[in-house]
């Protein structure tokens, strides 16, 4: 759509300016008069204001003057009617709102980008939305677009396999990626697409099969998703450990519960760097529950640690509380 109306509009406004620029040098040359006499005979001329010529007209002018009167009336007719459709249509309304929803994208510095907005696109939205992280849908059903808006959401209109809507969507500036297709074909290429465009972001791609997973991580993924072993472990929990579940699903589910498990970078600099891990329970009264402590190895992982434990630059603290708990301890470890 949006191309077929700038093709039209570029068609109206050069037919305009066309009749135009013909009837100014047309009467310059065949009456010798200023330039500026002429636009105004041509533009009273057109308008069909018809004040009266503001010099005598030769017999060749009044040739000319018929001539522009059928050609460029029918021109100027057809025009104004071309841009009156647009408008009633809802075309220049449409072309306004994406114009400023690509301002509205082009503002956003370490938000995440979604593509492919389904089922599990619309999960991690909402969850994004309500810790109040910044997020851009890409997704090429027009119904699914409309949707994402309605709900706040920034959205671009087009196919995620395409670098130029990764680009609209702000990825080169993005904190990470999320690829929400069906097929892992998609996800993998996507994967790379990002991993060339911003070598920083974090990417997250869900998996079907398990055999693509060595695969998307070799396409850049930094993690990977298979919804249904996390289906199958959810079953299992809820048979065997349905108080824990609820306990976690109290925190997602519930419209009024504002408690998540969050991460906390230790930066270098930080005041708590070389101190007991105990110091930051005691200080101060919002401090979110505590619970482990991410070393720099890959698997080193500190569940409940002891309260002499000395913290290290580049750790990263597991903690459980509301968001204005977290932000507060994100300040206070800062350096």
């Amino acid at each position: 759509m949006e191309l077929d109306f700038t093709s039209r509009l570029k068609f109206v406004l050069i037919a305009m300016s066309s009749c135009f620029l013909l009837g100014t040098f047309g009467y310059t040359f065949i009456e010798g008069w200023p330039l500026f006499d002429s636009f105004y005979m041509t533009v009273i001329t057109l308008s069909t204001i018809g004040y009266g010529e503001i010099h005598t007209l030769s017999t060749a002018g009044h040739v000319f003057t018929i001539g522009l009167c059928l050609c460029g009336l029918g021109v100027m007719a057809y025009s104004f009617s071309a841009l009156t459709a647009f408008i009633v249509s809802g075309e220049l309304n449409e072309r306004l709102r994406k114009r400023r929803m690509e301002n509205r994208i082009k503002a956003l510095n370490d938000h995440y980008v979604i593509c492919g907005w389904g089922h599990t696109g619309e999960t991690v939205s909402a969850e994004l939305d309500k810790t109040g992280n910044d997020v851009v849908i890409i997704e090429h059903d027009e119904q699914k677009v409309a949707n994402a808006i309605a709900r706040g959401h920034r959205a671009v209109m087009g196919d995620a396999l395409i670098d130029e809507n990764l680009e609209r969507a702000g990825v080169p500036r993005a904190k990470g990626v999320f690829l929400t297709f069906d097929n892992d074909r998609d996800n993998v290429f996507v994967a790379l697409s990002c991993r060339v465009m911003n070598p920083k972001t974090k990417i997250i791609s869900e998996l079907h099969d398990s055999a693509v997973r060595d695969k998307l991580f070799r396409s850049g993924a930094d993690s990977v998703v298979s919804p249904p072993k996390i289906g199958g472990l959810r079953m299992a929990s809820e048979m065997l450990r349905p108080a824990a579940v609820g306990f976690l699903d109290s925190m997602i589910r519930s419209q009024n519960s504002a408690y998540r498990f969050e991460q906390v970078d230790l930066p270098e600099g930080s005041p708590f760097v070389g101190k007991e891990f105990g110091d930051i329970r005691r200080s101060g009264d919002r401090t979110p529950l505590l619970l482990a402590i991410k070393g720099t190895g890959v698997d080193d992982m500190t569940v409940n640690p002891p309260s002499n434990r000395v913290l290290r630059a580049g750790e990263q603290l597991v903690a459980l509380g509301d968001q204005d708990e977290i932000r507060l301890l994100r300040e206070a470890v800062k350096a």
